[in-house]
């Protein structure tokens, strides 16, 4: 099998660059021209030559510039004679709304799989990698001509849990018990105990933290969140080992978001002693902070490309 072209948008340029780093000299980097004209139009031209080669396109649905973008890229890949095309997405946005809970929500992760669903086929296949999701059912939202891969970043969370802990014993905790049997896998895979917290919702947008569900007095507790966006839950339930009598508290998060100024608030409640958090969004990397230790997903996306052998 030919050795794949490697495409990103600009957001994930970053990513881009991490990854042929990985991959050593085995694939190529894709060349793009991108320029924008005055009326906000935006041009984009393939300069590759990308006939029968598999194409890999690294970008995330972070926001509806970027998403197009992705989608743009995506059809000229198609359009240009590819002989098959990788989406990575490594942050899939909207996915906390992945189902209507009122009358006439629109469900956006829906649309957005429904969106890329609809692009014209490669001859061997369209195929799209996502990390980490918010939800599992969003992957079951594609159809039709794409081919949807859900990655978990397991050996990544667990890899970060024991450098955090250097040794010492500690307990693998979750914000709320929606995650609990994702870090209940994750803490008997390492053999440590798993935590979480119930809580009861007050209003839309307050909970009351009613227990806690494994004894934290004096350990070492390390917080696993798929995602952290505003950071209340986080800091909630941050608290709330702490009031048990939680030593130190530490974080690992896939996707930091990071929004609204929540790594400031964060930052300042004083609960938390470092957060390890990966590369999958770029708003992470705009922070320097020595609390913020970013690492990469590049091996974990590799290590799928090397299980379907496109990777030496």
């Amino acid at each position: 099998m030919s050795q794949p072209i490697v495409f990103s948008t600009q957001r994930y340029q970053y990513l881009k660059e991490d990854l042929m780093q990985h991959a050593g000299l085995q694939w190529e980097s894709g060349l793009i021209s991108i320029r924008d004209f005055p009326d906000g139009e935006h041009y984009h031209r393939i300069r590759s030559d990308i006939r029968n080669k598999p194409v890999i396109l690294l970008g995330g649905t972070i926001d509806d510039q970027e998403t197009l973008e992705l989608f743009d890229l995506a059809n000229g890949v198609v359009q240009c004679g590819a002989s098959s095309l990788y989406i990575v997405i490594p942050f899939f946005g909207y996915s906390t709304m992945e189902r209507a809970v009122k009358q006439g929500e629109i469900v956006k992760a829906k649309n957005r799989a429904i969106l890329f669903s609809a692009l014209p086929q490669t001859s061997q296949g369209n195929n799209i990698i996502m990390i980490d999701l918010h939800a599992d059912g969003i992957s079951y939202y594609f159809d039709g001509n794409i081919r949807p891969v859900h990655l978990y970043g397991k050996s990544i969370v667990e890899r970060a849990a024991l450098e955090l802990a250097g040794g010492e014993p500690f307990v693998l905790a979750s914000t709320d018990a929606g995650r609990a049997k994702w870090v209940e896998s994750l803490a008997n895979d390492l053999h440590v105990p798993a935590a979480f917290v119930y809580k009861r919702r007050i209003s839309g947008d307050e909970t009351h933290i009613t227990a806690i569900s494994a004894d934290v007095k004096d350990k070492m507790v390390i917080i696993y969140d798929d995602m952290i966006r505003t950071g209340g839950s986080l800091l909630h339930a941050a608290n709330a080992y702490k009031q048990s009598g939680a030593r130190e508290i530490n974080v690992i998060t896939t996707h930091g978001l990071f929004s609204g100024g929540s790594f400031a608030k964060i930052r300042n409640s004083g609960l938390i002693k470092q957060i390890i958090c990966t590369n999958s969004h770029p708003s992470a990397l705009a922070i320097h902070d020595p609390l913020l230790r970013i690492i990469s997903v590049s091996d974990l996306i590799l290590s799928y490309f090397r299980d379907i052998g496109l990777h030496g």
